[in-house]
């Protein structure tokens, strides 16, 4: 009966090859596409990452590309996918790549770990796959296989790394590390693994001893916070002009709406959203000038670590209002940067300033969270059923 690292790292291939699932990143050997869908992957389920692993290639099909893109094309990309810093981060990394390695992805794993989003797993994980190399790539599944193979209740990192490492081949240690992490994926579920189909269960220590449901120890569960947001919909009317005499409508036509973008570090950190109780000082003067016009529905959307409520007021600024303030990186009274007249959002140039007065319609094109999503769409539905 098989029980070596060698046997086992053998049948676990073996069922690999014979079940292993079709996924476009598994046709190519580029490390910089490898690496892409390694940093999707993280928290993010495979049939969700697939279409949008595709559209990144599509828009940046080289690691030099993204590294000439600009922030706000690469956050607007990723829009939808959660965890905004693993953009950020692999837009920082893939110009650190592009300025000290000369645009080639490096292949060791302690140089790796030196780019900005790349831990042990990453690091380890693209090494591997991409360049053969012998070391292990240890996530979540692999954490849960592992630890029910040796029976071990709340294995510690270096335990786990120590384990997997003794068990990848010399050969195929890529294919080895992406047969553990789907074997966790597919088989060895955290509920109801299905033993009967595991090549490693006349192996497995705690199937023998029936506590693979508890193996990994399950962490207590946590009460998530909630949090109520009140967020401003702050409409200018008049367009460009923002005169708000808008013709025979009663300066109602051509609205602009007010985003602002959020601070580049923290969560959620360089997307655009409407502005709420954090913004700047500039902003809150802006809503102090403000009438309200409407309330619309709450919008609720759950993070990872907490379930925020938001309720939107939408906010109506009269005359010139809202054309005196100065953005961060624009001059007062100078339009340049801070506004768009059109369907097309902004270029690089004019999306330097941290806030604009968008046509709502444009509010599409600008980088949102789901949430912030959500409330443009509330938005136009309001503004498309007011009268005129």
């Amino acid at each position: 009966m098989p029980s070596s690292g060698a046997d086992l790292a053998r049948l676990l291939l073996d069922h690999f090859d014979a079940h292993r699932r079709a996924m476009p990143w598994r046709e190519t050997s580029d490390p910089y596409a490898i690496w892409v869908s390694e940093v999707m992957l993280q928290q993010t389920r495979v049939d969700t990452v697939i279409p949008y692993y595709e559209r990144w290639l599509g828009r940046f099909p080289t690691l030099r590309d993204l590294a000439e893109a600009e922030l706000d094309d690469v956050l607007k990309e990723w829009e939808g996918l959660g965890y905004y810093s693993r953009a950020r981060n692999l837009h920082r990394a893939a110009r650190m790549v592009r300025e000290r390695h000369d645009g080639v992805v490096p292949g060791e794993p302690e140089t790796l770990r030196e780019l900005p989003g790349i831990g042990e797993y990453t690091a380890g994980a693209v090494a591997s796959i991409a360049f053969g190399a012998r070391v292990p790539a240890v996530d979540g599944n692999v954490r849960r296989v592992l630890a029910r193979l040796h029976d071990l209740e709340a294995p510690g990192p270096a335990e786990l790394r120590r384990r997997a490492a003794a068990l990848v081949p010399a050969e195929r240690p890529g294919d080895f590390n992406q047969a553990l992490m789907e074997l966790g994926a597919t088989v060895c579920t955290p509920r109801s693994p299905d033993c009967g189909a595991c090549p490693w269960a006349d192996h497995c220590r705690a199937r023998r001893l029936g506590v693979q449901e508890q193996r990994p120890r399950p962490p207590g569960k946590k009460r998530i916070p909630e949090e109520f947001v009140h967020t401003v919909m702050l409409l200018r009317f008049g367009g460009a002009g923002g005169n708000g005499e808008g013709g025979g409508r009663g300066g109602l036509e051509d609205p602009r709406v007010l985003l602002v973008r959020r601070p580049e570090d923290g969560l959620l950190g360089g997307l655009w959203e409407f502005p709420g109780i954090g913004a700047s000082p500039a902003v809150r003067d802006l809503v102090a000038a403000g009438e309200r016009v409407a309330t619309l529905s709450p919008v609720r959307h759950t993070f990872s670590h907490k379930r925020v409520e938001y309720r939107p007021q939408v906010l109506r600024l009269d005359g010139r209002a809202g054309r005196d303030p100065a953005p961060v990186g624009g001059a007062a009274g100078d339009d340049q940067g801070t506004e768009t007249g059109t369907e097309t959002p902004p270029g690089p140039e004019a999306r330097r300033a941290d806030l604009a007065w968008v046509e709502p319609r444009a509010v599409r094109g600008y980088a949102l969270p789901v949430a912030q999503q959500k409330l443009a769409a509330l938005l136009l539905e309001w503004l498309e059923g007011r009268p005129h």
